[in-house]
């Protein structure tokens, strides 16, 4: 066939599933960063295949269907290939079967096209057919199989070679409604009603003893459609949409499958990693694509079980985005479109009918899956028409292609008359409406909830993309790396150099996502902020990743932070040394900690352990004040003995214990308002700097600076403002008396229950000539001489360093 004789819809679609094919082809390199991989070559079969044969098809309908819907054929054309092409991305095997699959039911697509142009047989023979339909689906009863292994037995064949009966059996019903209501015309309701009824009937009884609750599904949808464009009666779409929320009630307590299904498309949430795990996958899918998609071939679709068939969609909407997915509902509309106006211009009832069924079926079908996969609807574990993997489904939808181009060309007939266009017109709104519900919730999981959606510990995209790029470095203040990145492009690995401030700095998890710093500064460790916003375009638009990730500085000091962690050793506590002028955090140390590159491993255990290893005590741990309170309280009044409890609530909001501190680190929330908070350890030492920095309560922070590539070093301001707590007057008094040897001190013990705990808070003087420095120590224990001895060398010690 010469170029200039296939029509330019076709030609479009040709070239666009060219261009998905050669995407495909250099997709590894492009995940790999690198030309030294082996390239995907294997879909090119694929796309033969599909251009062979849809050319073919082509060829036949010019012959057998001059006037056809080019439409109509293009676009069907254009989401087989598109289908194809996904499978073979997601699994060459099954791509191989599929293209197998096309060869022949193009053959049938063909034969179609040389039936009588009334497709009186079909009418005459309604019965018949839709008795033999009824017959083979219920062989799956006895003889039934899964070619999976598991599941639902639906399917007949052996040896790789299997048809679904339930797929033709969509067909047959509509088939056979069509011409029992053309053929009794506008009679009376009731003797219409009742043998529809009992013929639907029968095939939902046989289905749902199937468990095929999909197909049931759309059994119920097409009846209510056809009865409703042969009657005009819009009760009964009223009197349907009731009894299928009865059924649904009914179902969801007496049947076990039903009430799963409703229970997860309620709050999938509740079960994200056993029976809602695949549409919490879908979910993610979509996030993760969002606008425009990672791109062919290097997102994670896979992810998603049984991503070839019924989780197509969420495969097409990772790697295509919003943007793929509504060019992809907006032909299934086209499709839709073109097969009502195929049924208006029908030239009997039945071929109007029949035009109008094939058409619903193709949009409810789509319409459910596509909504199962983005939990706007219940899953029913039906495919999309023309893209999900199944023989039997590809089959079933080129039947009704060909049906409906054999009714909407029209020869030496007239369209018959339609005396009320209103129930087609009805039908065709609810079906784009339909369409426009499904896009605006692609929308809302892609746009809106996406970013939510992708800090679940659960997505596991995320690490996988960390395989690929370069994550940022944490560094202590000297240069010294505390957590990096090794490894090569797909192989990268996070390295945790000091495992004893792993409840600070955190952790980046494949299963237990991310946790301390790694998460608190994760936007700039991954490259999403810091980096130009081009370059973070250019590299989601080409590889679908970030740009390699931005190193950071913290404030920690390592040598100080390894003195303090020896000094705690195997007490629980907490340590915090801040520089009292500008509140940068020296040292945090939280005991007991564990070994975050051992996290696969103790992973499990870690969340069970009673001492609570992952939690950073210095700034999740909510501690009495006990004896300590009344100390700081009668510094603040300048000795007072005695305090109100207004006055006494006053100075501790002041003191910030009711205010979780403002920093690059998860902290816990702050304490109710009352006379005896429970506060960190945190809190208590950024108003311990206040005592060593004349009054003014310094904002606290630890993370220092970004290196960034546009403007090099780049310090991070602080999150809040300093604040003058005490009049430097009453520091000038009320600090001599607290002085011991060097430093002054306050200490003292406290109780909760049972529990014994111990703080002691140690800083420079007034008039120290070096940087104003502030310790706080809290031990799970009664113990104020080890307390006041740790805190006293960890001053030395960073004197010293300093």
């Amino acid at each position: 066939m010469r170029p200039s004789q296939i029509k330019p819809l076709l030609r479009l679609a040709t070239a666009f599933i060219f261009l998905l094919t050669l995407i495909l082809t250099f997709a590894p390199s492009v995940r790999e960063r690198t030309w030294a991989v082996q390239l995907n070559i294997s879909q090119w079969a694929g796309f033969f295949i599909w251009t062979a044969s849809i050319l073919f098809a082509h060829h036949q309908l010019k012959r057998n269907l001059p006037d056809h819907d080019h439409f109509l054929f293009a676009s069907a054309s254009l989401l087989t290939g598109w289908g194809i092409l996904t499978i073979w991305r997601l699994d060459p095997a099954f791509g191989w079967k599929q293209s197998i699959w096309l060869i022949f039911i193009v053959l049938i697509f063909s034969a179609i096209q040389k039936l009588p142009h009334d497709l009186a047989f079909l009418r005459r023979n309604k019965s018949l057919l839709l008795t033999v339909g009824f017959f083979i689906t219920a062989l799956t009863l006895f003889f039934g199989t899964s070619p999976s292994g598991f599941g639902p037995r639906l399917w007949l064949g052996c040896c790789g070679i299997y048809l679904q009966p339930s797929e033709p059996l969509k067909l047959l019903l509509v088939i056979y409604l069509s011409a029992f209501l053309a053929d009794h015309g506008p009679t009376r309701f009731i003797p219409m009603l009742t043998p529809t009824i009992f013929v639907t009937s029968l095939g939902l009884i046989i289905l749902l003893v199937q468990r095929d609750l999909g197909t049931a599904s759309i059994f119920i949808l097409l009846f209510t459609v056809m009865l409703f464009l042969a009657t005009g009666k819009k009760r009964i779409l009223l009197v349907m949409g009731g009894a299928l929320s009865v059924a649904a009630l009914i179902g969801y307590f007496f049947s076990s499958i039903i009430q799963l299904r409703l229970n997860v498309w309620i709050n999938p949430w509740d079960d994200p990693a056993g029976s809602s795990f695949q549409i919490i996958q879908s979910l993610l899918a979509v996030a993760n694509g969002g606008t425009f998609g990672r791109g062919l071939g290097i997102g994670n679709p896979s992810l998603v079980p049984v991503t070839i068939s019924d989780f197509i969609f969420s495969a097409i909407a990772e790697e295509t985005g919003l943007v793929g997915t509504v060019g992809l509902i907006s032909i299934i509309y086209l499709i839709l479109a073109r097969g009502m106006l195929a049924s208006i211009r029908a030239a009997d009832s039945f071929r109007r009918l029949l035009a109008a069924g094939l058409t619903a079926y193709l949009g409810v079908q789509s319409i459910l899956i596509i909504g199962g996969n983005l939990r706007m609807l219940p899953l029913t574990g039906v495919t999309l028409p023309f893209v999900s993997y199944g023989g039997s489904s590809l089959m079933t939808c080129f039947i009704a292609l060909g049906l409906l181009l054999k009714i909407g060309t029209l020869k030496d007939d007239d369209p018959a008359t339609l005396k009320d266009t209103k129930p087609y017109m009805l039908i065709s709104t609810l079906l784009g409406i339909g369409l426009l519900s499904v896009s605006l919730t692609n929308a809302y999981w892609a746009i809106l909830r996406g970013p939510d959606l992708l800090t679940r510990t659960d997505n596991a995209r995320r690490s996988i993309a960390d395989r690929y790029v370069l994550r940022g470095t944490l560094f202590d203040r000297n240069g010294t790396p505390l957590n990096f990145t090794q490894g090569e492009s797909g192989n990268y690995q996070r390295t945790y150099l000091y495992p004893p401030i792993s409840s600070v700095t955190g952790y980046t998890n494949p299963v237990y996502g991310q946790g301390g710093i790694e998460g608190s500064l994760d936007e700039y460790l991954r490259g999403l902020i810091g980096n130009p916003a081009s370059s973070i375009w250019f590299n989601h638009l080409l590889y679908g990743t970030p740009p390699t990730g931005l190193d950071v500085t913290l404030s920690i000091d390592l040598p100080t932070q390894r003195r303090a962690d020896k000094l705690l050793g195997a007490h629980k506590g907490a340590v915090i040394l801040m520089n009292a002028e500008s509140g940068e955090i020296l040292v945090m140390a939280s005991h007991p900690f564990y070994d975050p590159n051992n996290l696969d491993l103790i992973g499990e255990s870690l969340l069970v352990d009673e001492n609570a290893p992952l939690v950073n005590r210095a700034a999740q741990g909510r501690y009495p004040l006990g004896e300590i309170k009344n100390k700081i309280l009668q510094v603040a009044s300048n000795g007072a003995e005695t305090l109100a409890e207004s006055e006494k609530r006053t100075q501790l909001e002041l003191f910030g214990f009711f205010s979780a501190p403002e920093l690059r680190l998860p902290v816990i929330y702050a304490s109710v308002k009352n006379s005896d908070p429970l506060i960190t350890p945190l809190q208590m030492a950024v108003f311990a700097s206040a005592l060593s920095n004349n009054g003014i309560r310094p904002s606290p922070r630890i993370a220092l600076a970004v290196d960034t590539p546009q403007q090099g070093r780049v310090i991070l301001p602080t999150l809040t403002q300093p604040i003058q707590i005490f009049d430097p007057l009453i520091i000038a008094q009320q600090l001599p008396s607290l002085i011991e040897t060097t430093y002054w001190v306050i200490n003292g013990d406290a109780q909760r229950g049972k529990e014994s705990f111990t703080w002691t808070l140690m800083g420079t003087p007034q008039k120290w000539q070096g940087i104003p420095l502030a310790v706080v120590v809290l031990l799970e224990e009664k113990n104020l001489s080890f307390a006041g001895y740790i805190a006293e060398q960890v001053l030395k010690q960073a004197i010293t360093q300093k």
